[in-house]
């Protein structure tokens, strides 16, 4: 019964009728998903008293990269897991450079430094990890994975316990009187990560299928279409929190998905399936992912969190010089997949 129902999933891509049915569908379950899972967050961190963008870093966080897990874990079980290599660092830019600089160009939000500065850390500890694998081993072995799932086992208990050890910072949440019950919050929660998850998968899956009737070259449809696609419940759940006046939320959610990226999506893949870096994209003759991808992904997030230490906000200028980037890093991609260099 279960193979049936896949195989009529995976059907419905074949047709024009069913990638719409499918694309549609999707976009449904990611908006209201992430509706959910925002209400609910923020529900769990005004009864705890917990800083919203410690429940961005943690609990939104892994909802909203469970496409970037079940991709990963499933190509790592297929004996395929450099996909993880291209899908973390790729997600990361996504992240970084489109969604929270569209959250930040459109409404920039004072940020607490002392509450963003472990998550800040952590990235930049994951990246020193990554690019020491990438630039000095040149393979990702099975020790490097291990010690990827340790950090981040690390960074969640050090995010919680500072939560819980400073429940009230800058943010002063105020009292959640009169609120839905706690478990009802945690089923949301729950609920509305998997709502997220199915709908990115119905997305993915769509949206190449039309690509490729569109013939749109495969190519360009991995580094754009795909990339995207696995990013959208970041940018759905960071919408909406901006929407509801949550930017801290919004922020949180950004960092720490990245974070999980790296050493969650990373680690899980790496541990089941050890790989050399891929060579398969070369400009002017260098490895593309070690001459532009790994580099500008520590750009992009320095970028984006290095002003906030110095003045405790965001800032317009930081929003539009990141989707700037964005955008020429996509332009890139696309020539490079036409060959023109």
């Amino acid at each position: 019964m279960i193979q049936q129902f896949f195989a009529w999933y995976d059907g419905l891509t074949d047709g024009l009728v069913g990638s719409l049915a499918l694309f549609v569908i999707g976009v449904l379950l990611l908006i209201k998903g992430g509706d959910w899972f925002v209400d609910s967050a923020v529900g769990i961190a005004k009864r705890f008293r917990v800083p919203e963008i410690i429940i961005g870093a943690t609990v939104v966080s892994i909802g909203t990269t469970l496409p970037e897990v079940m991709v990963s874990v499933t190509a790592a079980v297929n004996n395929n897991g450099a996909i993880a290599y291209g899908n973390a660092i790729g997600s990361i830019i996504c992240n970084t450079a489109l969604i929270a600089a569209l959250t930040i160009a459109i409404r920039p939000a004072p940020v607490n430094r002392k509450a963003v500065a472990t998550p800040v850390i952590f990235f930049f500890i994951s990246a020193a990890i990554y690019m020491v694998a990438a630039y000095i081993f040149g393979r990702f072995d099975r020790w490097l994975g291990i010690v990827m799932l340790v950090v981040f086992g690390v960074y969640m208990t050090s995010t919680i316990y500072n939560g819980f050890k400073n429940p009230v910072q800058a943010e002063e949440e105020e009292e959640d009187e009169g609120g839905k019950p706690l478990v009802v919050d945690l089923v949301v929660l729950v609920l509305s990560a998997a709502l997220i998850a199915i709908g990115a998968d119905m997305l993915e899956g769509s949206s190449v299928s039309l690509a490729t009737m569109a013939g749109i070259p495969t190519e360009v449809v991995g580094v754009t279409v795909v990339a995207l696609c696995t990013s959208l419940p970041e940018l759905v759940t960071a919408v909406t929190a901006l929407l509801k006046g949550h930017g801290a939320l919004s922020l949180g959610n950004i960092i720490g998905a990245n974070i999980f990226n790296l050493v969650l999506v990373s680690g899980a893949a790496v541990t089941i399936s050890p790989f050399v870096i891929p060579a398969g994209s070369k400009l002017f003759g260098f490895n593309t992912s070690q001459l532009i991808e790994i580099p500008l992904m520590v750009f992009v997030m320095a970028l984006m969190t290095l002003p906030v230490f110095r003045k405790g906000k965001l800032h317009r200028w930081q929003g539009v010089t990141l989707l700037f980037v964005y955008g020429a890093f996509v332009v890139l991609q696309v020539l490079i997949a036409m060959k023109v260099f």
